[in-house]
């Protein structure tokens, strides 16, 4: 299949791989860290001509940036939309996804027609006006269009661009309701470019999807039929997922004919520590603090390495140890081995021999490497050493848009070594050239995996990629089965444009900016007639004989919050200044910004002094603790329809609809660079209720009778197989552990019998435990490997413990999951 990735044997050897990951190895305590290393082989190139409709202005003008013609895939792709047929491009990163759109796209702005571009982020779309500048075809206007966008430049964009880049969020609030001011853009709309389109799954995808059956029906007001055409990385099923997104069928591209060079890829589990967490589990140590030794040690050999973190927190801590860290490295220069700051072989400083770049820039070539408080010559060591601090920096998104472009610009033009990213920077800015990247934690799904491991490498050199896995049961798995990550096809993307409360506020935006009649519910699918009602009673819409109006005087566009959870935002301010610092969506308040919450914010560290949900306002000071905080809540659920069952093993399994009554609790302190428990304060805070869709399974009592007997902790071992099962959903459907809950009970009242739920954390459901139901024996079978590869004796973070569990992770019974999973699962019987 062609979105499979190939696999080497498990006894890959070390030896094998490139001089990056071998300086990371010269530190012997840390070749036990390394769990599996993975040899993905080099592909030639399959290169084609420019087909004959390419305008010749197009093809000078590309031959003068160095590209003399097209991929296989390419060509492909720009056929089909030329053609007319929408399509879906789904190929690895830097296979040239950019190239393939912007033929067909360019092409058709010098035939008279118009463009529209959408992305996820801000940063790609300044990068692809960037690429449309350099290539400066005659005739084109091109605009960004989103929030950094002045008066000035808008009404400029309103009156002259034909090709507009902008995300789903102006598209959502600005351009559709306003419709008629675009006018002459619409009527000329030819291509809908639908970048990074991977990034559209779960509730967000659901409501882009929305969104974008609201820009077909202004384009058919305006008598405009454009070609949807969308860039994904690999994903499995990506034709499918194209028609869901855009309601229109697509074709789809997979197999990648660009050329690659070897990738290195190295999966990196790092130790367990001497500290205790609850219940005197031991804690793993932290992934970001391994991926700032390691990054400091890359950038101290001249290696331009990206680390990938999770959250911008991460980002902002990673960029100040690495730099802590290069400053005591250049104070050790010259110091006997074994003195202060650095242990020795720590870390490598290079010699600067012929062809060594001077400062440190660009890839070190030439010379000798040596570690630290080893033996050898070091040539200039400390003044090269000095300026490396400053070759690293954090880049996340919530910078201004003048910070963004200037570190982009330092990164791609080698000024900055080391840079510690979120995924603001998976989403194609063109930062090639890089040779390293390091992965801290999964990334989430498979997609974005190779996304992240693909930023190295991308002028065809070889690279090196590395996993460091968090204390987390899905990284644990991961790193001991390499299998799940290479050899097998990436998960699909996920996403319900059919969920009611995802489908309501869109209609309600529809009907404001166009009338809705009865031949426009086909657009929005089968549930939409249903909706509509329940709007007309609820006074939303008034129904008339020609269709469904929009009543309110309020804007319809403030109903749907497409990157949130609902509910009016809460305020951030700073209580001293009255400074207006952001907002959080009412759902995360609860645990983002409880009383006592660290928050950060563009790099700044704030303590949340008051949260006041009537006001919606959090009231923050500045500070600079050494902790994070973790919000716990206690779950209960009921419920309300099951829509499928099956058996499992000798129990049964169900996907239905259910209500779930959450309340945060209290949250937990852990020191941020050990990751130590310091504490678990208590909150008072309201409890909230959604309905949404989960998976539960049940076992009867003919079963978990004879285990009880033999003296098995039945509440504990379900309690641990509920938290494991949660961690290891995201391996099988697009979502985060933070996205979904669980509960789980020795005998609940709606089934009588020991069950164990995991639900969608968004109203209505978002997909994931659908998923989780249709892949229930891989994800389950996961799951219990999960735990059987933890070297934990009786349960820790790694593989049963949760860091929002309300009940103090008690009881969990590590050795009772593998039992009562393997009985679910009928391997007992089997064995």
């Amino acid at each position: 299949m062609p979105d499979w990735k190939p696999v080497t044997p498990l006894s890959s050897s070390p030896l094998r791989t490139g001089s990056a990951l071998a300086r990371l190895l010269d530190v012997p305590a840390r070749r036990a860290r390394v769990t599996h290393v993975e040899h993905v082989p080099a592909r030639p190139a399959a290169p084609v001509s420019w087909p004959d409709w390419v305008d010749e202005r197009l093809v000078t003008r590309w031959a003068n940036l160095g590209v003399t013609g097209l991929w296989r895939h390419q060509i492909e792709v720009a056929e089909l939309a030329r053609g007319g047929q929408n399509v879906i491009i789904a190929t690895g990163t830097a296979s040239g996804k950019t190239l393939s759109y912007l033929v067909p796209a360019v092409s058709e702005v010098l035939d008279g027609g118009t463009v529209l571009y959408l992305t996820p982020t801000k940063a790609l779309a300044a990068d692809q006006l960037r690429t449309l500048t350099e290539l400066d075809p005659p005739e084109l206007r091109a605009a960004t269009f989103d929030g950094d966008t002045s008066f000035e430049e808008r009404a400029w964009a309103r009156r002259h661009a034909n090709y507009l880049l902008t995300n789903p969020d102006m598209l959502h609030r600005t351009l559709l309701p306003r419709h008629a001011q675009w006018s002459a853009f619409w009527r000329r709309l030819r291509v809908v470019v639908v970048d990074e389109c991977h990034g559209y799954r779960g509730v967000f995808g659901s409501h882009v999807a929305q969104i974008l059956r609201r820009l077909r029906r202004v384009c058919a007001r305006y008598g405009s039929r454009p070609v949807f055409l969308l860039s994904s990385a690999t994903a499995s099923e990506p034709g499918a997922f194209a028609a869901r997104l855009t309601g229109l069928p697509a074709e789809e591209v997979t197999v990648d004919a660009s050329p690659r060079g070897t990738t290195t890829f190295a999966l990196w589990e790092p130790p367990l520590t001497e500290l205790r967490g609850e219940g005197g589990a031991p804690v793993r140590r932290p992934a970001t603090m391994e991926s700032a030794e390691l990054l400091a040690d890359l950038v101290a050999g001249g290696v331009r390495t990206l680390a990938f973190v999770r959250s911008r927190r991460a980002a902002e801590s990673v960029a100040l140890t690495t730099r802590a860290r290069l400053e005591d490295l250049a104070a050790d220069v010259g110091m006997p081995a074994g003195g202060t700051g650095t242990p020795p072989g720590e870390v490598e400083t290079p010699t600067r021999g012929t062809g060594a770049p001077a400062g440190g820039t660009g890839t070190h070539t030439g010379g000798t490497e040596t570690p630290v408080g080893g033996t050898g010559t070091r040539t200039g060591g400390t003044g090269m050493l000095a300026g490396l601090p400053g070759k690293v920096a954090a880049y996340r998104a919530g910078y201004l848009a003048d910070d963004r472009r200037r570190l982009e610009r330092a990164f791609r033009s080698g000024e900055l070594l080391g840079l510690a990213t979120t995924n603001a920077l998976e989403l194609g800015v063109d930062v090639s050239g890089l040779d390293a990247v390091l992965i801290a934690g999964w990334p989430g799904t498979r997609a974005s995996l190779w996304q992240q491991a693909g930023r190295a490498g991308r002028e065809g050199q070889d690279a090196l990629a590395v996993l460091i896995a968090r204390d987390d049961p899905l990284d644990t798995y991961l790193v001991h089965h390499p299998e799940a990550l290479f050899g097998r096809p990436v998960e699909a993307i996920v996403l319900d444009p059919g969920n009611p409360y995802v489908l309501g506020p869109h209609l309600c935006a529809a009907a404001s900016e166009i009338p809705l009649t009865p031949d426009d519910l086909e657009i929005f699918g089968p549930s939409a007639k249903e909706v509509l009602a329940g709007l007309v009673e609820d006074g939303l819409l008034r129904q008339r004989a020609t269709g469904w109006f929009w009543t309110k005087r309020e804007r319809a566009t403030d109903l749907a919050d497409i990157r949130g959870a609902g509910g009016s935002p809460i305020q951030v301010v700073e209580a001293s200044t009255g400074r207006l610092l952001g907002t959080v969506d009412e759902p995360s308040a609860h645990t983002t910004v409880h009383a006592g919450a660290v928050y950060v914010h563009q790099g700044e560290t704030f303590l949340v002094e008051e949260l006041d949900l009537d006001a919606g306002v959090a009231l923050v000071e500045a500070g600079t603790p050494d902790y994070t905080t973790f919000a716990r809540d206690v779950t209960e659920i009921s419920i309300l329809e099951s829509l499928r069952s099956r058996p499992l093993g000798p129990g049964e399994l169900h996907f239905g609809s259910v209500e779930v009554t959450r309340q945060v609790v209290s949250y937990l302190k852990r020191r941020t660079q050990s990751g130590e428990l310091l504490g678990d304060e208590d909150l008072d805070l309201p409890p909230r209720t959604l309905r949404t869709r989960a998976v539960w399974w049940t076992l009867p009592a003919s079963v978990i009778t004879p285990l009880a007997e033999e003296g098995l902790d039945l509440g504990g071992a379900a309690h641990a197989a509920e938290h494991a099962s949660i961690g290891l959903l995201p391996l099988f459907a697009t979502c985060d552990r933070w996205d979904i809950g669980g509960v789980s009970t020795e005998l609940h009242p709606d089934t009588g019998l020991l069950t164990v739920f995991v639900y969608d954390g968004h109203e209505g459901g978002a997909g994931f435990a659908e998923r989780g139901y249709a892949r229930a024996l891989d994800w389950l079978t996961a799951t219990r490997e999960a735990i059987a590869s933890c070297e934990c004796d009786h349960g820790c973070p790694s593989c049963i413990q949760s860091p929002k569990c309300g009940n103090g992770n008690e009881p969990l019974d590590k050795a009772g999951a593998l039992r009562l999973l393997a009985v679910l699962l009928s391997l007992e019987a089997r064995s």
